[in-house]
């Protein structure tokens, strides 16, 4: 009985971790996305140099 508990709690510790990993990823790639397009969309400053599109 013991070592069934540890199979089920580890497939679902494994499965958890899949699924987190797998929605970081997603994140990672919406911030990414949303960086470059800071880049390529940026204001531009005075005296004609482009700015910086971020406040800090």
């Amino acid at each position: 009985m013991v070592p069934l508990i540890a199979v089920l709690l580890l497939a679902l510790l494994l499965f958890g971790a899949g699924f987190a990993v797998q929605a970081l990823w997603w994140i990672a790639v919406i911030v990414l996305t949303v960086w470059l397009l800071g880049f390529v969309a940026r204001p531009g400053a005075a005296g004609g140099r482009r700015g910086r599109w971020y406040r800090w």
